[in-house]
């Protein structure tokens, strides 16, 4: 299976996670377009792994339902977890005196997100893209 797993502690790291990101969407046949949704959704998962977490790690992995390809991002970490959800996934809400748009704005670029987190215990996200 196609897969590339970044660890993110750092500016540096999300990058690099941003780059392999699009190197799997390009090879699963995403359009130009898609490949940039993905990296961007990627930035901004990877930029509150950095600003909350402090590290965690994402996957990125070919995906196959039926007829359907796509891809899947599976973000995690151990940082301290997100106390109000609904919260967090509302535009312009941010604790870090950002814009609010990362969780929100990932959600919209992908098909379908989810969330589980706890606290003090970590954040899962499960993001999927489908080829159009």
């Amino acid at each position: 299976m196609l897969e590339r797993k970044s660890s993110i502690e750092n500016e540096l790291d999300i990058i690099a996670a941003r780059r392999r990101a699009k190197e799997v969407a390009e090879e699963l046949g995403f359009s130009t377009v898609d490949q940039v949704r993905i990296a961007t959704a990627i930035s901004e998962l990877a930029r509150n792994i950095v600003l909350y977490a402090k590290e965690g790690s994402i996957v990125v992995r070919a995906l196959r339902e039926g007829d359907r390809q796509g891809l899947e991002i599976l973000v995690a970490d151990n940082g301290p977890g997100i106390p109000n959800v609904e919260l967090a996934m509302t535009d312009g809400y941010s604790t870090s005196g950002g814009l609010g748009a990362g969780l929100p704005g990932a959600r919209r670029l992908m098909d379908t997100f989810r969330v589980d987190t706890q606290l003090g215990q970590g954040t899962k996200i499960v993001a999927r893209k489908w080829k159009a």
